[in-house]
C-alpha cells in the first residue's frame, strides 16, 4: 500500500528497497501469509524462538549439552551486538508501507530478528537441528511481508548473525575462543 504515490521515488539500492518491502508487504494482503509473518515476528522477538531452542536441546541432548548452550550464547550475544548497531546507525523503519506488526524500537538496520535467526542457523544447524536454517529463512522474510524492515536490513542482520556464529563456532564447539 503506497499512500505517497505522489511523491518522488527513491532511486537505486534505497529505491530497490521501497519496492521489495512495498512487493512483499502485498503479500501479507493474505489473512494467512499475515497470520504467519505475525506469528513468526512475535516468535523472533528479542531472539526468543532461538533461545527457547537452544535450551531446549541443552535438555534434550545432554552429551553436548554444554555446546548447546554455548550455541544459545552466541545467539543472544549476536542479537545484542545487532542492537548495538542499530542504535549507531539509526535508521528509520519503513513509513511506505502500513506495518502488520508493532515494533519494540523505531530503527529498522539491521534486523535483530534477522540477525539472532541467522546465528541460530548457523550454531544450532551445526548440531544438526535441520529445521532451524528454514525457520530462520522465514522469520527473516516475515519481517518483510511484516512491513517492517527493509531487504538490506535484513541482508545486513542475518550476515551480521552468521558472522557471529561463525566466528564463535570454535569457542562453541569447546576450544579457545
Amino acid at each position: 500500500m503506497d499512500d505517497h504515490h505522489d511523491l518522488p521515488r527513491p532511486r537505486g539500492l534505497h529505491g530497490m528497497d521501497h519496492r521489495i518491502v512495498a512487493a512483499l508487504r502485498a503479500c501479507g494482503t493474505d489473512p494467512r501469509v499475515a497470520g504467519a509473518a505475525r506469528a513468526l515476528s512475535w516468535a523472533g522477538e528479542h531472539g526468543a524462538l532461538w533461545l527457547a531452542a537452544g535450551l531446549t536441546g541443552a535438555v534434550v541432548d545432554r552429551p553436548r549439552r554444554a555446546v548447546w548452550l554455548r550455541g544459545t550464547a552466541l545467539t543472544a550475544g549476536a542479537h545484542a551486538v545487532s542492537m548495538g548497531v542499530k542504535r549507531i546507525v539509526r535508521r528509520p523503519r519503513p513509513t511506505h508501507v502500513e506495518p502488520l506488526v508493532g515494533t519494540v524500537g523505531r530503527h529498522s538496520f539491521p534486523s535483530s530478528h534477522a540477525t539472532s535467526a541467522a546465528a541460530a542457523a548457523v550454531s544450532f544447524g551445526a548440531l544438526g537441528a535441520r529445521a532451524v536454517p528454514p525457520l530462520a529463512a522465514a522469520v527473516c522474510v516475515s519481517r518483510l511481508v511484516a512491513g517492517v524492515h527493509y531487504p538490506s536490513d535484513v541482508a545486513a542482520g542475518a550476515a551480521l548473525g552468521a558472522l557471529t556464529a561463525r566466528l564463535g563456532a570454535r569457542w562453541m564447539a569447546g576450544g579457545p575462543a
